[in-house]
C-alpha cells in the first residue's frame, strides 16, 4: 500500500501505528474538530474507520487559511508520519502515539454552515436528525450502530447457512392479504383498477418452498406494513430472520433459533446471558406470573392468583368481584415494609392513572401485619396468604382485583415500576424465554361467537381429534414467542400443512370451505398435492441490533427510518405525484372530507 500512492488516500485515519513513523501518507477525511495550541494547529481528522490528528506548523503558509475551514469539511493532507510528544499522547486512541504532519493539503468537499454538530455529539431535535439524517450518521454512537447491524446480520447468515439453511428471496411484489395488518398496496399500470401488495411478511412463500422440497429456508426480509409507530417498532418496514423448515417439530425449531440467537448476542455482547435450552413458559403462565405474554425476566418479582381464596375471605368487595367472573391477584415485593407512607400513596395514584379502581395492600411490618385490608382477615387467613405468596417480614402484598385482562395489565405495569422504581431489576444482562402453548381460540363478547385467538394458520396440538372432540377454548396450538428483556423478538407456529384440518379449525371459528377457498387458495391447493409437516419463525433483525446496542429506540440502530408519523423527512416522502403519473396508473385522487 505504501509503494503505490492512491489518488486520495494512503492509509485510512485508524491505521497509522507508531511503526508507521518516517513514513509519508496521504489521508481523506473530515474536519472532525481543531484546536489551535499556541500557533500550531491540531486536526482531528475522521473517516469511517477512525480519527488521525494532523498537526499543522506556522512554518507552512497555508495554516491561516486551514484554520478558518469549517468542520465536516471533506479534505486531504499529505505528510510525514511523527511520533507525538509524550505530553500529546493519547492512549484513548488507537493512533494515539503519531500525528501526521501536515506539508500540503487539499479541500475535496466545502462545507457550509451545518444545522447541528457532529461533534461534540449535543442533542438535537430528532425530526432535525432525521431530515439530515446523512449528517446524523456521521455521529460516533449512530454511525457504530449502523456497522454493528451489518455486522450482526452477516453473523445472523453464516450462523443460518452453517446449520444447512439455504437463502432465498421471495417477490416483494405480492397480492393483499386478507389477514394482518393494513397492506402497503401498489397500483398497476398494466392492469388498470388493480392492485399489487408489499408483504407484511414472506409467508405464504416460505410456506410454499416447503411445499417445493426445498427443506431449510432462510432469508434476511424486508417486511411491509401499515402500522403506527413505537419505540421498538418501525413504521412501514422492517427486517426479519424469516426462517422455515420441513419435516420439523417445535422442538427442532427452537434448538435451530437458539443455537443462532446465543451464537449472535456472546459474539456481540460481553454481557451474562441466558444458558441453553432457553426457558419455556406457557401462555397461561405468562399471563398469570408476570401480567402479559412477553415478560421481562430481569424482574424477579411475580402476580400470584388470589381468586378463590377471596371467595371465601371476609372482604366483600374483592368477594363480589369474582363472584362476578372477575379475579384477585397478588404481587408480593420483598423488604419494602419500611418505606415511608407516601411510597404507597404515590403507588396508589399510579395505579389508579392506569385503570386501577385502587390499589389494597397488606404490610409484613415487624411487630404487627398492618394496611387496608388487614382488619377484614382472620389471623389464619393472614397466615394462609403469606404461605400461599411465600411472605417474609418485611414484605409488602398489593392486591389488584378487576376482570381477568384488566388484572393482568395493571398488575404488569406495576411489577414493572416497582422493578425499575426499586432498582430490582436486573441491568447489563439478557434475559431469554419462549412463551409456548398459545391458545387456539379465544371467546369474542362483543360478537358472543369463537374467533380464533393470534395465528389461524398453525396446527392446533392433538389435530383434528381435537378439534372435533374438545371444547374449542380448551384447544391448544404450536404457536410460540420467544421473548428476550421484555421484547418480543417473534412469533412463530408449526403450521396447519393438512387441508381437512385447516377446513375444521376454520369452521369453528365461522368460516365455510368457500371462504377458506376464496381466501386462502394458493395455500390450500397447494397443501392437496403434498406438503411436509413444517414451521417457522421470524425473529425481528431491527430488535435484536436495538438490544445489543443498548437503545430503547429502535430508529437509532436504522440507517434510513421513517418518524412516528411514517414520514421519510430525508426523502419527503410521502409526497405528492403528478397529475400524468396518476393517469398512467388509472387513479384519481379523493381528498377526505374536512
Amino acid at each position: 500500500m505504501d509503494s503505490v500512492m492512491p489518488s486520495y488516500r494512503s492509509h485510512t485515519c485508524n491505521q497509522l501505528r507508531a511503526e508507521h513513523i518516517g513514513r509519508r501518507v496521504r489521508l481523506s477525511g473530515w474536519i472532525h474538530n481543531r484546536r489551535d495550541h499556541g500557533g500550531v494547529l491540531f486536526i482531528d481528522l475522521r473517516d469511517h474507520y477512525g480519527i488521525t490528528q494532523i498537526v499543522v506548523y506556522p512554518t507552512v503558509s497555508f495554516q491561516d487559511a486551514l484554520s478558518r475551514q469549517p468542520k465536516e469539511t471533506v479534505i486531504m493532507f499529505e505528510g510525514p508520519v511523527i511520533a507525538r510528544t509524550q505530553e500529546n499522547i493519547n492512549p484513548k486512541m488507537d493512533t494515539g502515539m503519531i500525528e501526521v504532519n501536515a506539508e500540503s493539503y487539499e479541500v475535496l468537499g466545502p462545507a457550509e454552515a451545518l444545522p447541528f454538530n457532529v461533534f461534540p455529539d449535543d442533542p438535537v431535535p430528532e425530526d432535525l436528525r432525521l431530515r439530515y439524517r446523512y449528517l446524523d450518521l456521521r455521529r460516533t454512537k449512530l454511525h457504530q450502530n449502523i456497522i454493528l447491524r451489518s455486522k450482526i446480520i452477516s453473523s445472523l447468515r453464516r450462523r443460518m447457512t452453517d446449520q444447512g439453511f439455504n437463502e432465498f428471496q421471495t417477490p416483494i411484489l405480492t397480492s393483499s392479504s386478507p389477514e394482518g395488518a393494513r397492506d402497503y398496496l401498489v397500483p398497476s399500470r398494466v392492469h388498470p383498477g388493480k392492485f399489487y401488495a408489499l408483504p407484511q411478511a414472506p409467508q405464504q412463500f416460505k410456506q410454499l418452498l416447503m411445499i417445493s422440497g426445498f427443506d431449510r429456508y432462510f432469508q434476511i426480509a424486508p417486511c411491509f406494513r401499515d402500522e403506527d409507530a413505537r419505540a421498538d417498532r418501525s413504521p412501514g418496514e422492517f427486517y426479519q430472520l424469516d426462517i422455515e423448515m420441513s419435516f420439523a417439530t417445535q422442538d427442532d425449531i427452537f434448538k435451530v433459533v437458539e443455537g443462532v440467537l446465543h451464537g449472535t448476542f456472546s459474539e456481540f455482547t460481553t454481557r451474562p446471558l441466558d444458558g441453553l435450552p432457553f426457558r419455556r413458559i406457557t401462555y397461561r403462565d405468562a399471563m398469570l406470573k408476570y401480567g402479559t405474554d412477553k415478560p421481562d425476566l430481569r424482574n424477579p418479582l411475580e402476580i400470584c392468583d388470589l381468586s378463590d381464596f377471596f371467595k371465601e375471605a371476609g372482604f366483600t368487595a374483592f368477594k363480589n368481584i369474582v363472584a362476578e367472573g372477575g379475579v384477585v391477584r397478588g404481587l408480593m415485593v420483598p423488604k419494602i415494609s419500611t418505606q415511608p407512607r407516601n411510597f404507597f400513596d404515590k403507588l396508589v395514584e399510579y395505579a389508579q392513572s392506569i385503570g386501577a379502581q385502587g390499589l389494597a395492600y397488606l404490610v409484613w411490618a415487624e411487630e404487627k401485619i398492618k394496611g387496608p385490608l388487614a382488619k377484614f382477615l382472620t389471623e389464619e387467613q393472614l397466615q394462609t396468604l403469606a404461605a400461599r405468596c411465600a411472605i417474609h417480614t418485611g414484605d409488602v402484598l398489593f392486591f389488584i382485583a378487576d376482570t381477568a385482562a384488566s388484572a393482568s395489565r395493571i398488575a404488569c405495569d406495576l411489577r414493572i415500576k416497582l422493578g425499575n422504581d426499586l432498582n430490582i431489576t436486573e441491568r447489563d444482562v439478557f434475559r431469554f424465554c419462549w412463551i409456548v402453548d398459545f391458545p387456539m381460540y379465544e371467546w369474542d363478547v362483543e360478537n358472543k361467537s369463537v374467533i380464533f385467538s393470534h395465528n389461524p394458520f398453525s396446527m392446533p396440538q392433538g389435530g383434528m381429534e381435537a378439534l372435533i372432540n374438545k371444547n374449542p377454548l380448551d384447544i391448544l396450538a404450536y404457536q410460540y414467542d420467544i421473548v428476550c428483556n421484555g421484547i418480543e423478538l417473534s412469533s412463530g407456529a408449526i403450521r396447519n400443512h393438512r387441508p381437512d384440518i385447516m377446513y375444521r379449525a376454520f369452521e369453528i371459528a365461522g368460516y365455510d370451505q368457500a371462504t377458506v377457498d376464496g381466501r386462502f387458495g394458493a395455500m390450500i391447493n397447494a397443501f392437496k398435492l403434498g406438503a411436509p409437516p413444517h414451521g417457522g419463525i421470524a425473529p425481528g433483525v431491527d430488535r435484536m441490533v436495538m438490544l445489543l446496542a443498548d437503545e430503547s429506540n429502535i430508529r437509532e440502530v436504522i440507517a434510513f427510518p421513517m418518524n412516528q408519523k411514517a414520514q421519510d423527512l430525508l426523502m419527503q416522502a410521502p409526497a405528492s405525484v403528478s397529475e400524468k403519473q396518476l393517469k398512467e396508473l388509472h387513479i384519481r385522487i379523493v381528498q377526505p372530507a374536512a
